[in-house]
Parts: C-alpha cells; sequence; structure tokens
C-alpha cells in the first residue's frame, strides 16, 4: 500500500470514528494571497508560491478546503460586494489550473466598529462553514498568518497553524495559548497538517484494534 493510499485509508477511519468529514480553513489575504493592503481590483489578487501546491496536498488527502477572510473594505466603500465575488473567482480559477480546489469562500464584510460576530477572531464563520460542510471542528485545522487567524480557529476548537507569509508577522509569544504550528509557507502549514492528521487517525485505528482484542 502506498503512503497516499494509507493515508486516505487513515483519513476514512478518522471520519469514521466521527461521523463527520475534516476541514481546512484558511485566510486569503498574507495566506493564500499577497496582501496588498485591501485587495480592491481583480488585477491587484497575486497568488503566494507554493499555495497551489498546498492546497492540492490537502484535496489529494481528503480534506474539504474553505477560505475564511475579514473584507471590511466592503463596510469601508473600498470595493463591492460584486468586485469581491469576481476577486475570488479569479483566485479560484487560478487554483484550479493547479488542480487545486477550494470548496466554499466565507467573507466578514462589516468594519470593525460595527460589533459583528463574524469577524475574525471571532469563529461565528467557522461554525458556519463546519455546519454547512458537515465538518467536525475538533478534527479540522484554522491556517493564517496573523494572531486574529488563530485566535479565530481555537475559538471554534480547531487546531492552528501560524503562516509566515503575512506583510508584518504579529508577535504571538505573549498570547496565552500559541499555534499548535508554524510554517513558512502554506505548502509547510500543508505538509505538517496531513502528518499531524494522519497521527491521530492512526492512533484511532490502534485504539479500535485494542478494543476489539479486549473483547475475543
Amino acid at each position: 500500500m502506498n503512503t497516499l493510499v494509507l493515508y486516505l485509508a487513515l483519513g476514512a477511519a478518522f471520519e469514521m470514528n466521527s461521523g463527520l468529514g475534516r476541514a481546512v480553513f484558511l485566510d486569503r489575504d498574507g495566506t493564500i494571497a499577497r496582501d496588498v493592503n485591501y485587495c480592491r481590483r481583480v488585477e491587484d489578487l497575486e497568488i503566494l508560491p507554493t499555495v497551489p501546491q498546498g492546497i492540492r496536498l490537502l484535496n489529494d488527502h481528503g480534506f474539504k478546503v474553505a477560505v475564511i477572510t475579514n473584507q471590511s473594505g466592503i463596510a469601508r466603500g473600498y470595493f463591492s460586494e460584486e468586485t469581491l465575488a469576481l476577486i475570488h473567482q479569479k483566485m479560484k480559477d487560478e487554483l484550479a489550473e493547479n488542480d487545486a480546489r477550494v470548496g466554499a469562500i466565507y467573507s466578514c464584510p462589516h468594519h470593525p466598529d460595527e460589533g459583528c460576530l463574524c469577524r475574525k477572531p471571532l469563529p461565528a464563520l467557522l461554525l458556519q462553514a463546519a455546519d454547512e460542510m458537515g465538518v467536525d471542528l475538533q478534527l479540522s485545522y484554522m491556517v493564517g498568518d496573523a494572531a486574529k487567524d488563530v485566535q479565530a480557529g481555537q475559538a471554534a476548537g480547531c487546531k492552528t497553524v501560524l503562516v509566515t507569509t503575512g506583510p508584518e508577522q504579529e508577535n504571538i509569544e505573549g498570547e496565552a495559548r500559541p499555534p499548535d504550528h508554524v510554517a513558512d509557507s502554506l505548502y509547510e502549514a500543508a505538509e505538517w497538517i496531513v502528518k499531524d492528521a494522519n497521527l491521530g487517525a492512526a492512533q484511532i485505528v490502534e485504539d479500535d484494534s485494542v478494543r476489539s482484542g479486549d473483547d475475543c
């Protein structure tokens, strides 16, 4: 059995035990695309190096992938919902050219002063995504380049990865709960997630085997 088949089998065992799938939630600006201080035009979107390969790796190992992004530029009047939709379509098209798929995109359009519940670091969009996509948050991961991404993932019950691809890396050493992993790229984050998730799946299989042996 090759490595990919083994990983997929372990992932299936993981889902059978939880009854739900696994997801990786990705921040957009600074994680998937270069942060250009409010991406206002379709041509402003620039996918970061190795991002398609990282997302494809997650796809290949059975993870559902969704984007969770704060887009207060809408409330600020910098761009419209229609422009944001076009930007996201370009992102999906460029990823698809590399056989990488994003299943859903969840955006908060509100100004930080509005006090909405869907803006990271609050976890409402992750909770919505988990409900609509049928995933177990405890088996899922949040990846982003800022403390708010880590905090949102932790509040939702996910494991978290901080990527160092943002323009101004935030020092989160003083945070009460640091991320589970720090990666230099989304591809490196994806590699760690695959290994971490399947270590957990292997443990479930081993535990089930032990229990079955006890019943004999």
